[in-house]
């Protein structure tokens, strides 16, 4: 997977690791390697740390200076200014963990960023309830059957039709306001996803039954 990067940013400390060997640039914010030393991550495999260093404490972590990226610009999340620089790098797609938790300001000023980007990267947040990311109008969920399935439009998605849901949708319209497509689940193996105008997150949580 050689475009594909590993974000680690400072919301909730994820409880397990994938294996770094599958991504080909691994980053982290500045407030993020706290807990990946805490919890052991390897260091070494880091391209680079980035953000203001607020919360840089100094110390141990001076080793990994000539990896730190110093990002001052107030006007923009530490989040935000990592995915700039992960565009640089010819990187395509981006898995991000660290997304959620903790305030939920935080949370949800991520999920803006993200939508910021969707022309140029594709953006997977994961965490221990669920990854989610932003589709394109057609798209097709793989190996999901019996999994949670929530539908978010962004702030509204037009047109909606799916396949492989309990309670299905035919050419229906959600609404951030009014109706949203949250909790439902997956009764097949591969669930088709298509809608006509607007911008959708889905989630894909644990098993359902």
């Amino acid at each position: 997977m050689k475009d594909k990067a590993l974000l680690f940013i400072n919301g909730d400390a994820p409880k397990s690791f994938p294996d770094p060997d599958e991504y080909n640039l691994i980053a982290c914010t500045d407030g993020a390697f706290h807990y990946l030393k805490n919890l052991n991550f390897p260091l070494e495999k880091l391209d680079f740390i980035s953000g203001d260093f607020d919360s840089h404490s100094g110390s141990d972590e001076n080793i990994y200076q000539d990896k730190f990226i110093y990002t001052p610009d107030q006007n923009k999340t530490d989040f935000q200014k990592a995915l700039e620089i992960i565009a640089e790098k010819d990187i395509t797609s981006v898995d991000v963990l660290g997304g959620s938790g903790g305030e939920q300001d935080h949370f949800l000023g991520n999920l803006t960023v993200a939508f910021g980007f969707t022309d140029q990267l594709n953006i997977k947040f994961y965490d221990e309830f669920s990854e989610y990311y932003f589709i394109p109008k057609e798209f097709t969920l793989k190996n999901v059957r019996n999994k949670m399935i929530s539908l978010y439009p962004f702030p509204s998605v037009e047109s909606i039709t799916t396949k492989g849901l309990n309670w299905p949708l035919n050419n229906g319209n959600l609404n951030i306001t009014s109706n949203i497509g949250t909790r439902n689940f997956a009764v097949e193996d591969d669930i088709y996803i298509e809608y006509q105008k607007g911008d959708l997150l889905v989630f894909i949580g644990k098993n359902y039954l």
